[in-house]
């Protein structure tokens, strides 16, 4: 008896044709099989891009902004009160050396800003009124988005600057426009931009130093701003203590205000694995879905089988016929999860204005994965389609 002839080998583009054919017949069933690892892959990849942009976005604002302004502000005593910075705080710092500009802010105390003398008294709305030197926005290195600020004629008149958040708060949009504080008008001569490193700011009505003292304003510093060289900044800020208060420096709160958002940028860095995290247990539901479907495919397909079978092919090719198929359907999955969070990552940066960083371990290790997943979930389908005998897979239940 002549022996019969080795099963032909599936050449890989065959292979390729099968495992699509297959997918083809039940279209609808495939997208949404392969939905579950398109969002596993685009969560991962959209996330994780969003953070690395902003992250990218936070580190080029603080090399703009710069890291050499520090605050002083006053601390606490031994006793638990609050301390006081010195009225002549200003003129010792300006004496440091590497120390380039030095401007200060304080609080009106029981003044408050409001839109018309209808208002209670003691509706603030969060705005603080602060007496401010002329040169706090070149020392701040701030941008006023209308008017203009305080200079040495107009801080002897009932004028004010408003803080960005303080113009919204008070429905105000341009300068020209008057609010009331303290029982009196005032005219609204500009409006900052957002000033980054002193949010405080963005929350205040600024009037000026010499016509604050008419209300009442004791002339104590509530915050004071120092720019120093970079070389020498943090020298300065070592020293600024003892600079201010010779006597008690430990009721001296010295802080850097681009600490908080390098800090910031640290933080957003560690919900990357966080990210990474939801978008694998999503790759796992789209495998387990993926499996799901492979299986009911093995069952409704048993006659397919069982006729490859007869005309002569082995277990092996059944077995990757079906593994083929699987990691197919999860290879297109991430494909379109690839696409999608690119998308996603690159149109939320474009609008925020952030740099657009795309994150490459992201999306090779979501193509990636999403092809270990599809194999994984394959394997035990395909083993059971291969185990099938012509005679049981041909038979009808």
């Amino acid at each position: 008896m002549k022996a019969l002839p080795n099963a032909a080998r599936l050449r890989t583009r065959d292979l390729a044709v099968v495992g699509v054919d297959g997918l083809r017949g039940r279209p609808l069933r495939a997208v949404l099989s392969a939905l579950g690892i398109a969002i596993g892959v685009a969560a991962m990849i959209g996330l994780v891009g969003i953070s690395t942009s902003s992250r990218a976005g936070l580190i080029a604002d603080i090399e703009k902004l710069g890291t050499n302004l520090l605050t002083v502000e006053p601390g606490t005593t031994l006793t638990g009160k609050d301390s006081e910075l010195p009225k002549s705080a200003e003129d010792m710092v300006s004496r440091v050396p590497g120390v380039t500009s030095v401007s200060a802010v304080g609080k009106v105390e029981d003044a408050t800003a409001r839109r018309t003398d209808k208002i209670d008294a003691d509706t603030t709305n969060g705005i603080a009124v602060q007496a401010s030197r002329t040169d706090l926005l070149k020392t701040l290195g701030g941008k006023m988005r209308s008017g203009t600020f305080l200079n040495a004629a107009t801080s002897k008149y009932p004028v004010v600057v408003l803080g960005t958040d303080a113009a919204g708060r008070l429905g105000i949009d341009r300068a020209g426009a008057h609010v009331y504080i303290d029982g009196r008008w005032f005219m609204v001569v500009g409006i900052l931009d957002e000033v980054d490193l002193a949010p405080e700011v963005d929350r205040a009505a600024l009037i000026g130093w010499s016509y604050a003292e008419k209300l009442g304003f004791d002339g104590n510093i509530t915050t004071l701003y120092e720019k120093s060289t970079d070389a020498t900044v943090d020298k300065v800020r070592s020293v600024l203590g003892y600079t201010v208060n010779p006597e008690h420096p430990e009721e001296v709160a010295v802080s850097r205000p681009s600490d908080a958002l390098t800090a910031q940028a640290a933080a957003e860095r560690t919900f990357n694995a966080l990210f990474f995290g939801l978008g694998a247990i999503a790759l796992l539901a789209g495998g387990v879905g993926i499996a799901n479907i492979m299986v009911i495919s093995v069952l409704e397909r048993r006659q397919e089988i069982g006729l490859r079978r007869s005309l002569g092919a082995t277990r092996g090719q059944i077995r990757l016929q079906f593994l083929t198929e699987s990691v197919t359907l999860s290879a297109l999955g991430g494909a379109a999860g690839v696409l999608i969070g690119l998308g996603t990552c690159v149109g939320y940066a474009v609008y925020r204005g952030w740099p657009t960083v795309l994150p490459a371990d992201a999306i090779v290790g979501g193509a990636l994965a999403a092809v270990l997943i599809g194999a994984l979930a394959g394997v035990y389908p395909a083993r059971r389609a291969a185990n099938l005998t012509p005679t049981e897979a041909l038979a009808t239940n």
